[in-house]
C-alpha cells in the first residue's frame, strides 16, 4: 500500500479522531504528514497529534503568537 492510501485511511479512520467537526483532533502515528485538513474543507486544517513534529507546530502557531501579543502589551503604554 503506498503512503497516501495509509494517509488517507488513517484519516477516514473514526478512532483517530477526539470528534468530527470544528473542535476535533486528530492523533495518528501512522499518518506521513504533520498537517491534516478538518473534515470540512471549509475548517481549514489541523495538526496531527500523533506526528513527531506536531509539539513544534504547537508552540509555533499556538503558544508563540500568544506570549508575543502578552510580551508586547507589557510595553505598551497604559491608558
Amino acid at each position: 500500500m503506498d503512503i497516501k492510501t495509509i494517509n488517507n485511511n488513517e484519516w477516514n479512520n473514526p478512532g483517530n479522531w477526539s470528534r468530527r467537526g470544528i473542535f476535533g483532533i486528530y492523533f495518528s502515528k501512522t499518518d506521513t504528514r504533520a498537517w491534516v485538513p478538518k473534515a470540512l474543507p471549509a475548517l481549514g486544517w489541523t495538526i496531527n497529534f500523533g506526528h513527531p513534529n506536531s509539539v513544534f507546530w504547537l508552540g509555533a502557531v499556538i503558544i508563540l503568537p500568544v506570549l508575543l501579543v502578552v510580551g508586547l502589551t507589557q510595553w505598551l503604554p497604559a491608558g
